[in-house]
């Protein structure tokens, strides 16, 4: 298939909001791509459609900014003879006109009108069509572009940034400018086509069934292996001849390929935990960073490593965590995955330090010097995989025996503790034990339960925070942020006075919807407010339009909308229900406890876990 042809379907896909509407275009694009018979177009065309070249486990930035891209449009004008006319001083400190064909003129113009559109590649689009070059007459396949990104990408080294934009330049002159907006908005992971992964799985049950028929069976092989590329081609390919069902039993978890985590449930007491799960396994919560390591003693192709590191957002953080190399020194198996939790420590006291200090390690440069100043223990609480044998299926207390048996506590690594626990007065007090060594209290788990990715039903379940602890709601929630107010007095200096959140809902067609909950304007420090704006101001809306799965009465809207992204978790003293707000409720005295870095959009609470928080009427 033609890149050109790809992005007719992108854009079709970009003209409508109905989530059945984006299946239907979506399924006639597979529909298409099956046809080639072609496996890695199929693959490399999934990657792209979620604006990336590799699947999301994967890091492959282009390292080039909206700076950048708007220098390779005033070069490409430049060649094309594009003249501006700029009024300048003349010797005699009198204004003349001179006209300029000079990039730096070209660029100035150029940013003028991107901050006025708003849209990367809407500008590519008009820019293009007035230059008209002349396109090739063989324009690249979805591969051949797939190609041309990939180099571009990885160009480095000694005058990278200039190799970057020559590359570009040149490969537009090829292209018509549809492919080039998509291209453009490739380049700085900005697709917005407003579907998620569970939209695209709905998409591959359609091709063959016409209906949602597989997407169950779809979204639990995607569960054990998080890449929606090979999941396209093994359903709609490789074994398009099997059911879903039995493609199930042989698409299995591989060694280097995240695995999606199992999330909590919440439940508001002991007492009603004990009475919903029976006998549970209880554990420490630690106030650290899921991390998912797999070991490899074969060495992974790509890194050479024998090791690598996934966040609960399937984040490949291998490289900041030097310690994990005396890990997989000390483990002797052929391989495994460990699912863990990274915790900073205090040098001197060995106690544990806050998630905003071990969120520190997360990082790209210094990351020995972080290492020695901020030293981190995993903590392993499950065994996913070992010596080939997957152990999705076997039950919680025999993958712990497994765990137990691999691993000896080490300077890095140590076996998450747990206790068998039946009595409610038995699991408070052991919440509250955690709660008092500076942990966020216990995780309970069912004993027999399997590694279900996600929240589903009751298999690994959370307390509560005690009341008072952060507010006096019973729990905090992770809210959506949709926008800002600009704010008056000494707030109005740094640009944010109060902050508009949401939680996330749907409507009857299953369509997501984000509805008003609390606009914020006190409960934030000055240096919170101005790492919250520096933040939303790398997602702002383009044209400062609402997106349209924003639930919001007009009379809230912000003076900047921004894009689904940022995910604060938000403390309160109550819930009271609320005429303006469309989440039906709205907080009372809410306060930011943190920014949840570790989160995407779609982890934010949601309307109807709100309805297990108190209400007060």
């Amino acid at each position: 298939m033609l890149f050109q042809e790809f992005s007719t379907y992108l854009q079709k896909i970009e003209q409508v909001s109905k989530r059945l509407e984006i299946t239907g275009i979506l399924r006639e694009l597979f529909q298409v791509l099956v046809q080639d018979q072609d496996s890695e177009q199929l693959v490399l065309a999934t990657y792209l459609m979620q604006g990336s070249l590799v699947p999301s486990y994967l890091s492959l930035e282009f390292q080039m900014s909206e700076k950048m891209l708007l220098k390779t449009l005033a070069r490409l004008e430049t060649k094309h003879g594009v003249a501006r006319t700029k009024k300048v001083d003349n010797l005699f400190s009198e204004i003349e006109d001179s006209t300029f064909s000079n990039e730096e003129a070209l660029e100035q113009e150029l940013l003028l009108s991107y901050k006025k559109i708003g849209d990367i590649g809407e500008l590519f689009v008009q820019i293009l069509s007035k230059l008209n070059p002349s396109n090739s007459l063989s324009p690249p396949s979805i591969i051949e572009t797939h190609q041309f990104l990939r180099e571009l990408a990885t160009t480095s080294g000694v005058g990278s940034q200039d190799k970057k934009i020559v590359l570009l330049a040149n490969f537009l002159e090829k292209i018509d400018p549809l492919s080039a907006k998509y291209i453009s908005r490739i380049i700085l992971s900005k697709m917005r086509l407003g579907f998620s992964t569970m939209t695209l799985i709905d998409a591959l049950s359609f091709v063959k069934n016409n209906a949602k028929s597989d997407s169950a069976n779809l979204e639990r092989a995607f569960f054990k292996k998080a890449d929606l590329g090979k999941l396209a081609a093994a359903y709609l390919l490789e074994q398009a001849n099997l059911s879903s069902e039995e493609l199930l039993k042989t698409y299995q978890v591989e060694i280097g390929v995240p695995v999606l985590p199992v999330l909590c449930q919440r439940l508001n007491s002991a007492a009603e935990i004990i009475e919903k799960m029976g006998e549970v396994v209880a554990e420490p919560k630690y106030d650290g960073l899921r991390v998912q390591i797999h070991i490899n003693h074969e060495l992974f192709a790509d890194s050479g490593l024998p090791y690598k590191a996934f966040t609960r957002n399937l984040e490949d953080v291998t490289h900041m965590f030097p310690e994990l190399a005396q890990i997989a020194t000390s483990l002797k198996v052929k391989n495994c995955i460990l699912d863990t939790e990274a915790i900073a420590l205090d040098k001197k006291t060995g106690k544990f330090l806050s998630f905003q200090e071990t969120i520190q390690r997360k990082r790209k440069h210094g990351v020995a010097d972080k290492a020695n100043e901020l030293p981190i223990c995993f903590y392993a609480f499950d065994v996913i995989l070992l010596d080939d044998l997957v152990l999705l299926d076997q039950e919680l207390l025999e993958r712990k025996s497994k765990l137990d048996n691999l691993l000896t506590d080490g300077q890095f690594l140590k076996k998450t503790s747990f206790s068998l626990i039946s009595d409610p007065d038995k699991l408070k007090a052991f919440h509250e034990e955690q709660l008092a060594l500076g942990l966020e209290g216990a995780v309970m788990k069912q004993k027999d339960s399997h590694y279900v990715a996600g929240r589903k039903s009751w298999r690994w379940v959370k307390i509560k925070e005690e009341e008072g602890s952060q507010g006096k709601l019973s729990d905090t929630i992770d809210c959506l942020m949709l926008g800002y107010y600009v704010g008056k007095g000494k707030r109005q200096a740094f640009g944010i006075g109060a902050l508009l959140v949401g939680v996330l809902d749907k409507n009857e067609s299953g369509d997501l919807l984000v509805r008003s909950l609390s606009k914020i304007g006190t409960g934030l420090t000055d240096e919170q407010f101005r790492e919250v704006k520096n933040l939303a101001d790398q997602h702002l809306s383009p044209n400062n339009q609402k997106p349209v799965f924003y639930d919001v009465n007009k009379n809230l809207a912000p003076d900047f909308w921004l894009e689904p992204y940022l995910v604060l978790e938000i403390a309160a003293d109550e819930l009271s229900k609320s005429p303006i707000h469309t989440a039906g409720v709205a907080l009372r005295f809410p306060r930011l406890v943190r920014i949840r870095y570790d989160k995407k959009f779609e982890d934010a609470t949601t309307v109807e876990e709100l309805s297990s928080i108190h209400i007060a009427l």
